[in-house]
């Protein structure tokens, strides 16, 4: 069983900026209390500082943590450390950034134990096996002997589980561990989480942006914006009878409403796909790639209009975005754009074709070059495509500024010196400079937060009505893509499984893999996932 936190005072800073001010809570052993708000609210600051941790430049200022009877704060750096891994136990949101890629998975979760003392080798590895079998992962015996980029994304954050709880800790520290995963991979770590803190009685923190996540796990919500509290109780409270706005604004945003978009032309065609095959590797004497992903896609896409495609992690997605954009040579199938074929790859594309289809990618921090300023990321697409210079140039990167809604002042800046919708923005407003007809948004909203995430959609349905632009948008979560999108079109192991229309979003019978990721999608109520589980088991019977 978990031993009880209390918290009082907390101040975290840095340099003369407070991160986090005089943030005082309590709980009890066996609770879960979630951390929620947005990017920069110092949710994960919070998060780490129960380990008496501050990250470089940080330092905590004032304040005690108590877990069980250990004043954490009063301990020297040497008992700190005996007590992370130990006492107190962190899961990270990257598990592919946490482990070593050079070691077996087996080798970094026996670790904790072996550092600590707590069990031998052999003890430890009987250990993780057991908790392998009930974190659910498959072939529980020999997958440690697995290295970390043979086993899929939920699975290695599992593992990452596993190794938290392998010490029997009396805190367990999530740390939006769910936010990178796909919808249905997501259920399955959400509910391995869930059935072992539970069984475990053990204390946890969860901090999460994502409200119907934190719905299914916490027992009690802790709200925080600008490093101070804004609003603590009960989950059921908070979720149904928010008492400040802050927290109104946040639940507003974990529910996308449908955005309006321009107008359809359905006569004029934008982007056909025809029999469209890719993949990567080698082509054998057939022409098929060693690594097949997409398989005869068909697709149309009408000018003005915007199209989502939903899938889990591997089902073709991304690729079929590359493909159109050039970065991917097609094995098979023909791309006509403005009724013109379009050629296969970007080195033989028309300059006006480079204009005509942009993307925006997923992670906006490698998109951008770090060395250079955001005017100059803006300046190179209006050098290159429309030969700007001069006053003309400044006067429309100001102009570009302004429609994605950044102050003109980030335009000196570095993209290390802008938050995360910053950046996204950033990378939108590059895609515009060229002012194409198709913009490919690939995962746009996945690594923001609700309330920036919310923002960004807005700024896509209110540039698609003023500038007519049409987009494929590429999501794993199903309520995005129903906000902003006409048609949802549904891949599966790279095949196109069905395409639904807006108007028949709510009207059944769709395809089982369609109802499969509709089910996936976590509900803003408690008692969600028990319900889903409830409603299996019935199912099985």
């Amino acid at each position: 069983m978990g031993a009880s936190v209390r918290v009082e005072g907390l101040t975290i800073a840095a340099g003369d900026n407070t991160l986090v001010d005089q943030l005082s809570f309590s709980i009890e052993p066996g609770e879960v209390l979630a951390l929620i708000g947005e990017s920069g609210s110092g949710k994960t600051t919070t998060a780490l500082a129960l380990m008496g941790y501050a990250r470089h430049g940080c330092r905590i200022a004032a304040g005690s943590v108590r877990i069980g009877e250990t004043d954490v704060l009063s301990l020297s750096p040497a008992e700190q450390r005996a007590l992370r891994g130990r006492s107190v136990a962190y899961i990270a949101q990257s598990a592919a950034a946490s482990f070593n890629p050079s070691r077996t998975i087996m080798d970094q979760v026996v670790e904790p134990a072996r550092i600590h003392g707590t069990l031998t080798r052999a003890e430890a590895e009987a250990k993780a096996v057991a908790l392998f079998r009930e974190l659910a992962l498959p072939h529980p015996e020999t997958i440690g002997a697995r290295y970390p980029h043979q086993v899929s994304g939920g699975q290695l954050q599992r593992l990452m589980a596993a190794m938290a709880l392998i010490t029997d800790p009396d805190l367990v520290i999530l740390d939006e561990p769910t936010t990178a995963l796909d919808v249905t991979t997501q259920i399955e770590v959400l509910r391995a989480f869930r059935r072992v803190v539970r069984e475990r009685r053990a204390t946890a923190v969860y901090v999460s942006h994502d409200l119907a996540v934190v719905a299914q796990m916490a027992d009690h919500i802790l709200v925080l914006r600008d490093g101070s509290m804004r609003e603590i109780g009960a989950t059921e409270r908070i979720i149904s009878a928010p008492s400040h706005e802050y927290t109104q604004s946040l639940l507003a945003a974990a529910r996308p409403a449908p955005r309006e978009g321009a107008l359809i032309t359905q006569e004029e065609l934008l982007l056909e796909v025809r029999g469209l095959s890719a993949g990567y590797g080698p082509l054998d004497r057939q022409g098929r790639p060693a690594v097949p992903i997409l398989q005869d896609i068909d697709l149309r896409l009408y000018r003005g209009q915007a199209i989502g495609v939903i899938g889990e992690s591997g089902s073709g997605k991304t690729t079929l975005a590359r493909a159109i954009a050039g970065l991917v040579a097609p094995s098979a199938g023909e791309i006509l754009f403005n009724g013109r074929y379009l050629e296969p790859t970007l080195a033989q594309r028309r300059k006006d074709d480079l204009r005509s289809i942009q993307i925006v990618f997923q992670m906006a921090d490698t998109a951008l070059n770090p060395a250079q300023t955001i005017e100059r990321i803006l300046a190179r697409p209006l050098q290159f495509y429309k030969g700007l210079r001069g006053a003309a140039l400044q006067r429309r990167i100001g102009e570009l500024l302004d429609l994605v809604k950044l102050p003109r002042a980030v335009a000196g800046r570095l993209p290390g010196g802008l938050s995360g919708g910053q950046k996204q923005r950033v990378n939108l407003a590059r895609a515009l400079a060229a002012e194409p007809d198709l913009i490919l948004c690939d995962e746009v909203t996945s690594a923001l937060d609700t309330v920036v995430g919310a923002a960004v959609l807005d700024l896509i349905a209110e540039l698609r009505r003023e500038l007519g632009v049409s987009y494929l948008f590429i999501s794993h979560d199903l309520h995005t893509v129903r906000a902003v999108c006409d048609e949802i079109v549904v891949m599966q192991h790279g095949r196109k499984l069905t395409q639904v229309a807006r108007a028949d979003y709510d009207r059944g019978p769709h395809h089982p893999y369609y109802e499969l990721l509709a089910r996936s999608v976590p509900d803003l109520r408690c008692g969600w996932l028990d319900e889903l589980d409830a409603a299996q088991v019935a199912q099985a019977a």
